[in-house]
């Protein structure tokens, strides 16, 4: 098994660690960019539906249900919270006071309030989210491995081809790890540090924003680029002479998909905050989550299949109403409702899945220092485009926002539904680091977003 550095070597060291003969390139590159081709026929005719991408947005930390989008305004008042509910477009459905542009919007996108695990660790519980399985051997704060299940990026750069000239997933504004420990769920896993999604560490919302992976060194051109791949091609073409050859295949084919992406218009693009006008990131707003928010539609629209957005700082222990109505909504609500216009309008919400969810809610009683707990039987959900009927609630909970009171929905039924959405069929299985083939996902699609039916 694979050490911890070894593990985030791809996407933590200096950025991103240089892909094979970099030094020969000038630039620096995860080895992320190889082995995309493997299994691809897994996926290939299984679906009539054309594949959408999906915006993963995170709410790392977990947002509180009951103070937003789950409220319960006839609770005693160390249950309900300070915050008022106010009338959204859904009729006889309410939210949070200080969301007002989400309510005003609630007819695009649909709730889910009856999502519930049994785990109320952030780790454990943001593998399951952004997997759609729970980790293997998991436990309290149990750092990432090469045994964690696959991120949904790392799934299907294993299954299909990537688009040219592209990542099949780029996660922003940032990797999360709190000093030594790293988040599982954010890599490929067992699938190998080849599938791993690719990282952007930054804020776009800083005046100096640019991704210097993606920039050539001082006096390469994109010419003088090719010239060195050819060579390459020749040393590498020597080196099989004594090398392994699958070893060998697979380091040219990293420096090609390298290439590729250092000349790739669309991707370079996407990053480049300066080409966009002020009047479209004064609306997402001006800050690393609206920005980013921005920045992942401008990757989807590029043609990037899967961008999760970490929007982060959600973990209220303390003071919880103070930091939602002071710090944390307003953002929220600005970007979220930004990102929706302005993929409605661009018609990129109907071929795109929008998640908007935490890795669990928060503790229905507000504790000691007014603030609220890890609290997994009960959260929420946003979901919207690719097919979503909005403008319904989906799922109820019980009186206090502590469990649901009708059908249970599980992280793997998140899994579900965004791997129907990215073309990838339910029983697609994949080899672990045994060999032994495994269901990629056990969950069911949460139908109703699609169907209506509101319960």
């Amino acid at each position: 098994m694979k050490s911890l550095d070894q593990a985030l070597g791809q996407c933590t060291r200096r950025g991103l660690l240089q892909a094979g003969y970099s030094g020969l390139f000038g630039v620096g590159l995860t080895s992320i960019l190889a082995g995309r081709e493997k299994a691809a026929a897994a996926a290939e005719g299984s679906s009539n539906q054309k594949p959408k991408s999906v915006l993963l947005v995170f709410l790392s930390g977990a947002m509180s249900h009951i103070d937003t989008f789950d409220m319960k305004p006839e609770a005693p008042q160390e249950i309900r919270g300070e915050f008022k509910p106010i009338a959204t477009s859904i009729p006889g459905y309410s939210i949070c006071e200080h969301l007002p542009q989400l309510a005003s919007r609630a007819h695009k996108y649909a709730v889910v309030r009856s999502f519930s695990h049994d785990d109320n660790n952030h780790t454990q519980s943001a593998h399951h989210i952004t997997t759609g399985e729970k980790q293997p051997g998991g436990f309290f704060d149990k750092s990432a491995s090469r045994e964690d299940w696959p991120h949904y990026a790392a799934a299907l750069s294993y299954l299909q081809r990537a688009p040219e000239g592209l990542p099949c997933g780029v996660t922003l504004p940032n990797f999360l790890q709190a000093g030594p420990l790293v988040w599982p769920g954010q890599l490929a896993g067992f699938l190998g540090a080849s599938h791993d999604p690719w990282f952007v560490n930054g804020d776009p919302s800083h005046p100096d924003f640019r991704v210097t992976e993606l920039t050539l060194a001082q006096g390469i051109d994109a010419a003088h680029l090719e010239r060195r791949l050819s060579l390459l091609d020749e040393v590498n073409r020597q080196q099989r002479t004594f090398d392994d050859i699958g070893q060998s295949r697979l380091l040219q084919k990293s420096q090609h998909m390298a290439y590729d992406l250092l000349t790739s218009s669309r991707l370079t693009q996407a990053f480049d905050m300066k080409k966009i006008p002020d009047s479209v990131r004064d609306q997402y707003g001006r800050n690393i989550g609206g920005q980013s928010l921005l920045v992942g539609r401008r990757l989807i629209e590029a043609g990037v299949p899967i961008v999760q957005v970490n929007l982060n700082g959600w973990d209220t222990h303390d003071n919880n109403c103070e930091g939602l109505k002071n710090h944390l909504l307003p953002p929220f609500d600005q970007g979220i409702s930004a990102l929706l216009d302005d993929m409605e309008s661009s018609g990129l919400l109907q071929e795109t899945l929008v998640v908007v969810v935490s890795e669990f809610g928060r503790t229905p009683k507000i504790n000691g220092t007014k603030g609220r707990d890890h609290w997994g039987p009960c959260f929420f959900g946003l979901f919207a485009g690719a097919g979503v009927q909005g403008g319904q609630v989906i799922g109820r909970s019980d009186a206090t926002a502590s469990y649901p009171t009708s059908r249970r929905y599980t992280p793997n039924d998140i899994g579900a539904t965004i791997y129907q959405a990215l073309g990838v069929p339910l029983e697609t299985e994949v080899h672990d680091r045994l060999g032994r083939r495994v269901r990629l996902n056990t969950g069911e699609v949460i139908e109703p977003l699609f169907t209506g039916g509101s319960v």
